[in-house]
């Protein structure tokens, strides 16, 4: 059985919605999390590492971090095509694309809205700026970071820039809102919002 620890309203939806667009059978336990406002605490009932989620327990296997999570339940029901299997031409980029949300589109986002001033050369982040020319040039002419065939890759990074233009971080481009307007009309979307709502 997957079992997902998550807490509701944060970044482990995006496992949610991996694991509704998967279609598989999954048990989801409640944690509770340390926000930002300085509400919750660490949960003791929590595997992860640090407290945080998402967390993901398989056949006694304990997965952490939301590209770790996508590529294990990608790779491990590669029949419903949501990532390119190892030797496709496309897994190289998809693997990029899974990286690069907390490597560089998170920590971007996140400098961009506690104003603090990026050093250029500074580890494998880059400027706010850079970041969303980067997804406007990846996603001009297509309909999905992959070409025209969604994927997991589209869940994660693409689920971040709705969020960010949701709260303002990320301007509300016609590239960025016509993407983020095709994926999230997605049935499985819409089941993990309703899942979270009605938390």
């Amino acid at each position: 059985m997957l079992t997902l620890f998550h807490a509701p309203k944060s970044r482990s939806g995006t496992i949610v919605w991996v694991l509704e667009e998967l279609g598989v059978p999954y048990e989801t336990r409640i944690v509770d999390i340390r926000r930002g406002d300085g509400s919750g605490t660490r949960d003791p009932a929590n595997p992860h590492p640090h407290g945080k989620v998402p967390c993901l327990q398989h056949d006694g296997q304990r997965i952490f971090e939301i590209a770790a999570i996508t590529l294990y339940l990608t790779d491990l029901f590669p029949e419903a095509k949501l990532g390119p299997r190892v030797g496709d031409p496309k897994r190289g980029e998809y693997l990029s694309w899974l990286a690069y949300r907390p490597g560089v589109l998170e920590p971007a986002m996140m400098m961009r809205r506690l104003n603090v001033k990026h050093i250029p050369g500074t580890m494998g982040w880059a400027e706010a700026g850079e970041v969303e020319e980067a997804l406007s040039s990846a996603l001009a002419g297509r309909q999905y970071l992959l070409g025209d065939e969604f994927s997991a890759a589209d869940i994660s990074v693409g689920g971040t820039i709705n969020f960010m233009m949701m709260f303002k971080l990320m301007p509300e481009t016609p590239v960025f809102k016509d993407y983020t307007a095709r994926i999230t009309s997605r049935p499985a979307f819409r089941r993990m919002m309703e899942k979270e709502s009605a938390r």
